[in-house]
């Protein structure tokens, strides 16, 4: 299945196969810290998405833009996968993460930008959220300001267990209306991102 969110931006379901050395290779990274996986070699890549793929509460996507791969995404249910300890999940929300392949590999102007508002699109559009949750690391304040110009607000502090490692993130939330009314729209309105 392959979903086209905008000109050039595309996601289709990740493959373990496929997908695992690209996927490495971006997560080896160090702007991919935050991930917490830049020490995984490609078999713990591929199993990490055969593990989410098995589970029918998330998924992983591989993003391509002008059918080339450049994103990786993963969505999923907050009520049953992650945040189940510290949201309050309504019906509706979708839990998303989002990784822009390092910036040596196609260092286009606003890629950033497009490739978080496409995801943003396709969550609201394509699987039809009314709120995308995240929870990111709270010492990423790259990611956090992106998430704010996207239209989320900061709603506390959270500890996540990922796995055995504590975190602790910033629980965040974007309503449809929020998305629609945000910066990171505005701008891409006015033709700058």
């Amino acid at each position: 299945m392959t979903t086209t969110t905008g000109i050039g931006v595309s996601l289709t379901v990740a493959s373990p196969l496929r997908d695992a050395a690209i996927l490495h290779r971006w997560l080896a990274d160090p702007h991919s810290a935050y991930w917490g996986m830049t020490d995984l070699d490609v078999p713990a890549v591929a199993a990490h998405l055969a593990a989410v793929d098995a589970d029918p509460a998330q998924q992983a996507w591989l993003g391509l833009v002008d059918e080339v791969p450049l994103f990786y995404a993963e969505t999923y249910d907050p009520a049953q996968v992650l945040l189940t300890e510290v949201h309050d999940a309504v019906p509706g929300d979708i839990g998303m993460h989002v990784l822009v392949s390092p910036p040596g590999e196609d260092p286009r102007h606003g890629l950033t930008d497009a490739v978080f508002a496409a995801v943003m699109s396709w969550c609201f559009d394509e699987l039809g959220a009314e709120r995308v949750v995240v929870e990111p690391d709270v010492r990423n304040a790259r990611i956090r300001a992106k998430n704010v110009r996207a239209g989320f607000e900061e709603v506390r502090h959270v500890v996540i267990d990922e796995g055995g490692h504590l975190k602790t993130a910033m629980l965040s939330v974007c309503t449809r209306a929020g998305f629609a009314a945000s910066e990171l729209i505005r701008l891409d309105r006015e033709g700058r991102a």
